[in-house]
């Protein structure tokens, strides 16, 4: 594919580097560092208003699509209209624009056709709803529903006491409707089978019915403790979006916001919610209010380096679970290494609704696990799809690929060998990065 990015940052530059091998690529910007270190990758680099009718026109006749993930809204949307208007019309052509402010959009992800932008997401909304899915099931650190909120993917960590220390795979107490997709373990990733044996600090991939999965998470915690206590560092964008979409759980929810405008927005909509005007790395504040008795605290504010100070503080204070907002890609591992139990990142949503974009039809959802290390992949399989109609044992998928679940007319099930997958089924796979594309050829 030709691919159009407009903006080369943080996000632009990932994109970029996650696309330049298998297609063509061009990146456009105004500033000049930016522009530089997107040089260095092997991408046409354009400096200049990627906005900019003249300089949009020189680049579409032959593009399949145009990002548009610069640091301002307003660019991204005016970029995406004007790409769809001067487009040549006889060839396919999709647009995308990352915005930040929920002016614009409801939800994580939308369409808007009408004014030229087939997909619109907030990232900052899909972090928010990410971190409501983690505090569902607090034994988690990760989550992600699939197929309409009918499959869930959760991720555990066992822990070193854990009765499940030793056992074998198929002596897991699952419900039928649950799989361990993949194990990891230290920097191997592990497609478990019957026999393979679970060690101490072994992260577990779980896919199943979404219904089911609060049962799993009792089995990886030993015993459930339901998260009653909540503190959000940050009242932006992020912080007030999670607390509205937990406001209805029974937790006791505090916000600390050093911004008195924005305290006030948030107590008038959120009246539940304790909005405290403050800073999160105030020690005093911190200990009045409570921090070591909190079941979670969760800190997203807009600087990285305060996210995980104020984290590391209220670990260190005696809160039981810390959650980071990272948006520096590179910074989730090291947040996670120095005792961070979980670090996510905006931007993570928006390159992997990009890469959804770029592998083809049939693609309904596209998750990159552990960093990029593996990725869940939801198809509709079509008439002309090389597994419509023939037994799964008789399908020749790849080593390093797992069907871990298929949703067929609303039923949501694990598939046994002699299923066999119609027409219009949502199939969800496992896989590792090596065994995509002979996966997505079967999917075509």
């Amino acid at each position: 594919m030709k691919i159009i990015i407009v903006g080369a940052g943080e996000v632009g530059y990932h994109i970029a580097s996650s696309l330049y091998l298998n297609n063509d690529v061009v990146v456009i910007d105004n500033d000049e560092d930016a522009c530089a270190r997107a040089d260095e990758l092997d991408v046409q680099v354009i400096h200049g208003n990627g906005a900019n009718i003249s300089i949009l026109g020189k680049m579409l006749n032959d593009a399949d699509l145009l990002v548009a993930v610069t640091g301002s809204d307003e660019v991204n949307i005016v970029a995406c209209t004007a790409a769809k208007l001067i487009a040549p019309s006889y060839r396919p052509f999709k647009t995308m624009a990352r915005v930040t402010n929920p002016d614009y959009i409801d939800r994580p992800v939308a369409t808007r056709t009408q004014i030229g932008i087939d997909v619109m997401i907030c990232p900052e909304l899909s972090l928010a709803s990410e971190v409501a899915e983690i505090l569902s099931i607090p034994s988690a650190i990760d989550a992600e529903v699939f197929a309409d909120g009918k499959i869930k993917m959760m991720e555990f960590v066992v822990s070193e006491d854990s009765d499940l220390v030793d056992k074998n795979m198929k002596d897991l107490d699952l419900s039928d409707c649950c799989i361990v997709s993949a194990i990891y373990r230290q920097s191997d990733i592990i497609i478990p089978h019957g026999e393979d044996v679970i060690h101490g600090d072994d992260h577990v991939v779980v896919i199943g019915k979404s219904d089911a999965m609060a049962n799993v998470g009792s089995l990886f915690a030993g015993h459930e403790e339901n998260v009653s206590r909540i503190m959000i560092i940050g009242g932006g964008t992020v912080g007030f979006y999670l607390a509205k979409l937990i406001e209805k759980s029974h937790a006791t929810i505090k916000i600390i916001e050093k911004n008195l405008e924005r305290c006030e927005f948030i107590a008038e909509a959120l009246p539940k919610v304790l909005v405290l005007k403050g800073n999160g790395t105030d020690l005093n504040l911190l200990k009045e209010e409570g921090v070591q008795d909190m079941d979670v605290v969760i800190s997203v504010t807009d600087s990285d380096e305060k996210n995980l100070l104020c984290a590391l503080l209220a670990k260190q204070l005696g809160a039981k679970k810390v959650v980071v907002r990272a948006d520096h890609l590179d910074y989730v591992p090291l947040f996670e290494l120095v005792g961070v139990d979980r670090a996510v990142s905006p931007r993570e949503a928006t390159i992997n609704e990009v890469l959804k974009l770029t592998m083809g039809t049939g693609i309904e959802a596209l998750t990159m696990i552990e960093g990029e290390k593996a990725e869940i992949i939801e198809y509709t399989a079509s008439s002309s799809s090389k597994v419509v109609g023939k037994p799964l044992k008789n399908v020749k998928f790849p080593e390093g690929a797992l069907v871990s679940m298929v949703v067929h007319k609303g039923e949501t099930f694990v598939p046994r060998g002699n299923y066999i997958i119609k027409e219009g089924d949502r199939v969800l796979i496992f896989s590792l990065p090596s065994a995509h594309q002979e996966v997505e050829r079967l999917f075509k």
